[in-house]
């Protein structure tokens, strides 16, 4: 690994910036998501940032099932996203499908549209299990 490489990851590792995005999820796992980023929870300790833009994120955390609606949206964004990216699926309908898994209109968790890098279980999930999950993620890029 390069120099430059190095650097690179570094600063993702210490800073990564986060997009979420919600694929029709009840709003519970959106809630505890925004929760994780208050300062009680306190998310930015870790150098987290909410991105508005998937042109600037590093991570896509995404919440709720994949939708026929919203699948080629979702890759839309995950295409947006510069490499090297990282998707959070955030919930037991982002990792499976949850209770909507078998509706007409789902196709299941984010991993049928894109590759998924951690699973965050829990209906809805903690902030901590959130919070565990990223710093797991970011640990696992060093």
């Amino acid at each position: 690994m390069d120099l430059i490489t190095k650097a690179v990851t570094w600063a993702r590792i210490k800073s990564p910036w986060v997009l979420h995005f919600n694929t029709g999820a009840c709003n519970a796992c959106d809630i505890e998501i925004i929760a994780s980023l208050t300062p009680r929870y306190d998310l930015e300790r870790f150098g987290v940032k909410l991105m508005a833009t998937p042109r600037h994120a590093d991570v896509l955390l995404c919440s709720g099932p994949v939708t026929r609606q919203i699948e080629k949206r979702l890759i839309r964004i995950y295409e947006q996203m510069p490499e090297p990216k990282f998707v959070v699926a955030v919930g037991t309908c982002a990792c499976s499908g949850g209770v909507f898994n078998g509706c007409y209109c789902v196709k299941g968790g984010i991993n049928m549209a894109i590759p998924v890098s951690a699973y965050i279980p829990g209906c809805p999930a903690s902030p901590k299990a959130i919070i565990d999950g990223v710093a797991k993620l970011l640990s696992s890029l060093k």
